[in-house]
């Protein structure tokens, strides 16, 4: 953690609201260049705020990119990867956390949706206390899809509770064991799934992972928007006496699709355009919120995603065959799973009225900096050797600066370098073999057994690589990865 010195009269404690999409790639806003799809509450946040063009998650992945943000560290510090749906929690409740500092200072925490940073100590009793959870690492509230939509339990957990179970019905999850659960068939779901995807089928679709049981507690995709949108309208409603930090973790646009039918058509990119709809409309029903209790204007917004986009991710929802003229990456290569730029460089808009003024910047942004950035912000006072990774860019943040991260690590399957022109990706190691099941993600990994290096101001599509024209920039970048990796910022 770096910079979070701050003078006492900057001091000031703002709600803090993050609206964090999941699959979102840089350009499936309208106002980032999407086509064929119209987003004009999220557009609005861009009129009226700051818009990033450079900002990365931490992570091509969802669990690491939360894991940093929520810790100010790099997943790989914690070894942390995409998690099964009864994974322990990730992060140990002795950490000092992003929803911790912030209540230390006075705010009240609360997270609605998506988790994925796993729950319990191991072996999870789903019909008692789950726990440690959430509330464990600094959140006051929690409302959750305690892993993601396409694994099991699909079922919704409220602080320490799955809603809705009866006794007599209780449930049963497994990751290793076939419980003679309904498999998805071609017969039976919606639209197909991979082998992965069809070990349960819940609300006509197949899930990763056994369960049986529990059907009373069991979701309807369909009615995310309005179960989330409501629990994260209530925390502010409850807590809008004093400061408040939202963390809103959607579902959208991540599989399995199933948008509400009120949304359902209203692209002609099938079911992820229509979830890009679904996603706009909920963000628009929180802001509204906000305006309608007059917390509008001390209320610093932040609307982002957790990785880039992937089109075919496990389902047949014909994303890719109807896509049209739409490029969900923009100019970038690659997406979700990819060391190249579109698997970290996401949407960032920060909206905060009559402080953020209206505009662009090129600033290098990564969502590791929100902890020392809001440390700055609210006076909180850090303890030694928290968020290692985390700098305090609230002058870039608030757009005070043009100029933010100097060094810029980004994760996937290996890791990369972003600093000044240069981007480097690190060769895997020739005795390792690649992800198979990537191949099936029709997305450009960025994997390769030799180093990579890309002038992005010449090739910002990084399709031309100059290690073996500038070796001594190559050495110099894996030298300051190593660095990194042990701890030298």
């Amino acid at each position: 953690m770096k910079n979070a010195a701050v003078a006492p009269q900057e001091v000031q404690k703002p709600n803090i609201v993050i609206f964090y999409v999941d699959d979102l790639g840089y350009a499936d806003l309208r106002s980032y260049g999407a086509k064929g799809v119209e987003t004009p509450h999220v557009d609005k946040l861009v009129k009226g705020g700051l818009k990033f063009n450079d900002a990365h998650s931490s992570s091509a992945t969802c669990t690491p990119s939360r894991y940093s943000l929520l810790t100010g560290e790099h997943a790989f510090r914690n070894d942390a990867q995409i998690l099964p749906g009864d994974a322990p929690l990730l992060i140990d409740t002795a950490k000092y956390t992003l929803p911790k500092m912030l209540r230390e200072v006075g705010y009240t925490t609360g997270v609605v949706g998506k988790w994925h940073l796993g729950l319990g100590n191991g072996e999870v009793d789903w019909n008692g206390k789950v726990s440690p959870g959430p509330l464990e690492i600094g959140f006051d509230y929690s409302f959750l899809l305690p892993s993601t939509g396409d694994r099991v339990p699909t079922v919704y957990l409220e602080n320490h509770s799955v809603l809705n179970l009866t006794d007599s019905d209780p449930l049963k999850v497994s990751y290793k064991d076939d419980l003679g659960q309904v498999r998805a068939t071609k017969e039976n779901a919606r639209y197909a799934s991979d082998g992965q995807h069809s070990e349960t089928l819940v609300n006509g679709v197949g899930r990763i992972g056994a369960m049986t049981g529990g059907k009373s507690a069991y979701w309807k995709d369909e009615e995310f928007p309005d179960v989330l949108t409501s629990k994260a309208v209530s925390f502010i409603e409850k807590s809008k006496h004093q400061p408040f930090f939202l963390f809103f973790s959607f579902h959208d646009i991540h599989v399995p699709r199933l948008p509400n039918e009120r949304f359902q058509g209203k692209t002609e990119m099938g079911p992820r355009g229509d979830a890009i709809v679904q996603m706009d409309w909920i963000t628009g029903q929180v802001m509204n919120k906000l305006k309608e209790l007059g917390l509008e204007k001390n209320t610093l917004v932040i609307f982002t995603s957790d990785n880039g986009p992937v089109l075919n991710d496990g389902y047949a929802d014909m994303a890719e065959e109807k896509l049209g003229g739409h490029n969900p990456a923009g100019p970038y290569r690659g997406g979700k799973y990819s060391s190249f730029e579109a698997g970290t460089r996401v949407p960032h808009i920060v909206y905060w009225p009559k402080v953020v003024a209206p505009g662009e910047t090129n600033a290098l942004f990564s969502q590791l900096d929100y902890f020392a950035s809001f440390a700055a912000l609210t006076g909180a006072k850090l303890p030694s050797g928290v968020a290692p990774d985390s700098e305090n860019q609230l002058s870039a943040l608030l757009g005070n600066t043009k100029k933010a991260r100097e060094v810029l690590l980004e994760e996937s399957f290996t890791l990369a370098l972003r600093q000044g022109k240069w981007k480097y990706i690190r060769p895997v190691d020739k005795s390792k073999k690649f992800p198979t099941w990537l191949a099936n993600k029709n997305i450009e990994s960025g994997l390769q057994y030799e180093p990579q290096l890309f002038d992005l101001e010449r090739d910002i599509n990084e399709n031309i690589n100059v290690a073996n024209d500038f070796p001594e920039i190559v050495r110099q970048m894996e030298a300051r990865l190593k660095e990194i990796e042990n701890g030298i910022n």
